[in-house]
Formats: structure tokens, sequence, C-alpha cells
């Protein structure tokens, strides 16, 4: 009997056989410098999703990215895994990874530049697997976080955009009346990479604009990295289960809410 319930629905739900995550290498250039970003989504959906620009932290595009990637778009986005760097670049360790985020956080435009580009192509290669154009939000980690606040304060027109434990400073506070989007900033109460002065800024920059719809939302006993399970340098950077669980949460309700 269970063997015939099981071949019913086979046969009802022929796509359970197929479905799956998928992910494709996606290249574009700009500037003449060619990157090498991700694409995910799952390809048993057939209906169309928001299309999600994640940024990931300072290492960049890694194999552990995109299956973070593939947890977080599941049947609900179609989302790109941004390479910001350059495709020959791929830091293997901290201080490759300084170097390339620094150069970028160093030259806000051309980080805007890179990581607007990155939405376009999004919203390109993704219109064959079915995204919803209308229906975009950006979500970044660390080094991503502080990206994708740049991408909301150059003024995109995005529906959201969610900081993980990312940077919140800015050299141009004022460029923050160009944001249109939803604003997300999940923050570790106990982030030494990311100080109360710097929070205390954020805010203002935010108070300062009574259009922004902004939340930043401070965790107790999380410092930098709450999401990242290979964190593990207590009081600096570390991960925090608890915390990484409810933020993620607070992700999904945003975008429920936005889409």
């Amino acid at each position: 009997m269970l063997n015939r319930l099981i071949l019913l629905a086979l046969c009802l739900f022929p796509q359970l056989l197929f479905a799956a995550m998928v992910e494709e290498k996606v290249k574009h250039s700009l500037d003449g410098v060619s990157f090498e970003s991700v694409l995910v989504y799952d390809d048993a959906v057939n209906v169309p999703r928001p299309a999600v620009l994640m940024v990931p932290n300072w290492l960049g595009v890694t194999a552990q990215a995109v299956e973070q990637a593939k947890q977080i778009a599941a049947g609900e986005y179609v989302l790109l895994v941004a390479d910001l760097y350059g495709e020959n670049i791929r830091p293997k360790n901290s201080s490759e990874a300084q170097q390339a985020a620094g150069m970028l956080r160093g030259n806000r435009p051309l980080l805007r530049a890179r990581a607007n580009h990155a939405l376009d192509t999004l919203l390109s290669v993704g219109q064959k697997v079915g995204l919803h154009p209308q229906q975009t939000a950006a979500i970044g980690f660390c080094f991503g976080g502080g990206t994708v606040l740049e991408l909301a304060r150059s003024g995109r027109d995005l529906k959201g955009v969610v900081s993980f434990h990312g940077n919140l400073d800015t050299p141009n506070p004022a460029d923050a009346a160009q944001i249109k989007a939803a604003v997300l900033v999940l923050h570790g109460a106990d982030d030494p990479l990311v100080p109360p002065a710097q929070v205390a800024a954020f805010e203002a920059e935010m108070k300062a604009h009574a259009h922004i719809d902004w939340q930043l939302v401070s965790f107790g006993g999380a410092v930098h990295s709450f999401t990242d399970p290979e964190a593990n340098t207590p009081g600096k950077v570390m991960y925090h289960e608890r915390t990484a669980k409810r933020a993620f949460v607070m992700m999904h309700k945003l975008f429920a809410e936005i889409f």
C-alpha cells in the first residue's frame, strides 16, 4: 500500500523528481574588469519570484557563500552572489581579504558602481528563470552589509536592503536622502568592529531623513560575523547561533512585507 501511495504522489507531482537548487556561474564586466558571480535558484519553481542581490563577506564568492545563498533563496527568491572584486581576485586569507575589501571601501563611488552593476546583472540574467523585476532587494554580510547600505544610498530603486553585522559608516551621510528602500540593520551589540559611535552616527543619518523606513536591531551577546559558522575569535568575530536564527527570521519577515 505504501509503495502505491509513493507512486501516486510521484505521478501527481512529477516536479518533485526534478526539484533542485541550481547554481550557475555568471560572467559580466564593467570598465574593463571581468567578474564571475553565481546565480542561485530553484529550477522547480515556475512562477515569478523576487530578485535578491547577495554581497558576501570580505572573502567574496566562496563555496560557503554559495551554500548560504541556496539556503536563503530556497524556492522563494532568485539570488545572485555578487562578485565585486573581479574574477581573478579570490582572497585566501584575512590579509588578502582586507586588502581587496579595503580598496573598495576606500573608493565608495567605485563600490557603488560595482554593486549597481551586479544588481543590473541579476535583473538581466535572472529573467530566464522567472524573477520579478519590480520586487528587488539586496542583502550583505560584514563587508557586504556595508556595501548594500551604500547601494541604497546611491538611490537605487529597491524594495529593501538588509545588513548582517555590516559596517555602518559612510563618507557622505547626506546621500541618505536618496534612499528608497526599507532598511534593516542587524547588528551585534558587542561588535568591536562596529563600535557605538559608528552606530550612533548611522542612527543620526537615518533620523535626518524622515522618509526612510529603517530599523536597527541590536542583539545582546553577539559580536561581528554572528551568522558565520566558521567565525571563531571570541570577543571579536564569533558565530552566535541564536542570533543568527533570529536575524534570518527578521529578514524573511521584512521580505514577506515588502514583496
